[in-house]
């Protein structure tokens, strides 16, 4: 499949008066037409980030350093303002981590979900109501009526998320970027929503990128998949590659510290250590001090670039039980 969307070398900075903040610091993706990207990994590592580059709604005090986002053959990171709000919403939509919050609480259900519409058609008041109803429909929700005219504090967080999946999804976009879509909805409700976007990327052929750290959800969902740690990706390929051969260090911690279904005696495998602060990057592995695997490279080398393995996936190690390069 060719792909739809290519990020090269995003660097994203926060400076906070003395400090400076490397959210994102040379991440290098692609997502192909109809497929699913995960990006994986521990809160802070800048998955947020890179859907919010991408989108081109970086939060002051970020600002974007360098790098490309390329879509359709253009970088969004350029494109006049206008061009832009064109993109976004219609070509590009994002899914909220937060449903509840990411809806305006003083305006009904149904006039958010025509916002979007009339914002990118010129269409009568009537037609966006009957397409905001179709949407809602689609998401299995009920009673849409008397849905589009309540407000965000009167739905649960299931039917919040929904709702905001319709928003993202009314005007058909070629991609959904869909950030923890899951987080703080009980299992039935996660089911319904995966299988949701699942549908659409079946039925319309929609790209999706997932921001998640729930490694089931990956498994379930993704194609390909990327392994973030303080801001740069250790490890990326297909997700089947990476679950049964992950290639660096953290990969296999994050993989080993997931419950066990298959035995009640196998003990959870904590990560050692906490994650780094990203304004004092030494310039060396930031995964060093928690790694169990490190070398005398590892010490007295910068962070490693990715590099293919012979796992047949990029992966960023100096350990050459990890990285043995393929020829």
């Amino acid at each position: 499949m060719d792909e739809i969307l290519r990020i090269e070398d995003l660097r994203v900075y926060y400076h906070e008066r003395e400090r400076t903040v490397r959210a994102v610091d040379g991440v290098d993706l692609a997502l192909r037409r109809g497929e699913t990207l995960a990006i994986v990994g521990e809160s802070g590592c800048g998955k947020t980030t890179i859907a919010l580059s991408t989108l081109g709604l970086v939060p002051s005090p970020g600002i974007i350093e360098s790098g490309r986002v390329i879509y359709e053959g253009r970088d969004v990171l350029t494109l006049p303002a206008n061009d832009l709000r064109a993109v976004r919403g219609r070509r590009i939509s994002m899914i909220f981590q937060d449903p509840q919050s990411g809806l305006n609480p003083v305006l009904n259900i149904g006039s958010q979900v025509e916002e979007m519409i009339r914002t990118h058609l010129s269409v009568p008041k009537r037609e966006s109501r009957r397409m905001a109803a179709e949407a809602l429909r689609r998401q299995g929700l009920s009673d849409v009526e008397r849905l589009m005219e309540s407000f965000p504090f009167q739905l649960s967080g299931g039917m919040c998320q929904r709702v905001m999946i319709a928003i993202a999804t009314v005007l058909h976009p070629d991609i959904i970027i869909a950030d923890e879509p899951t987080s703080a909805l009980d299992v039935t409700v996660q089911a319904s929503i995966l299988r949701e976007l699942n549908e659409l990327k079946r039925n319309l052929g929609v790209s999706i990128i997932l921001i998640t750290h729930d490694l089931g959800v990956v498994a379930q969902m993704a194609d390909e998949m990327a392994v973030m740690y303080a801001g740069r990706v250790v490890e990326r390929g297909s997700a089947r590659a990476v679950f049964e051969r992950p290639t660096h260090p953290y990969t296999s911690a994050l993989l080993a510290a997931r419950p066990r279904l298959d035995s009640d005696r196998a003990p959870l495998q904590a990560i050692r250590g906490a994650p780094p602060d990203l304004a004092e990057l030494s310039g060396e592995c930031a995964f060093l001090p928690r790694c169990p695997k490190a070398v005398v490279a590892c010490r007295t080398q910068p962070w490693p670039a990715l590099a293919t393995t012979d796992a047949g996936h990029p992966v960023a190690c100096y350990n050459p039980m990890f990285h043995t390069v393929t020829k």
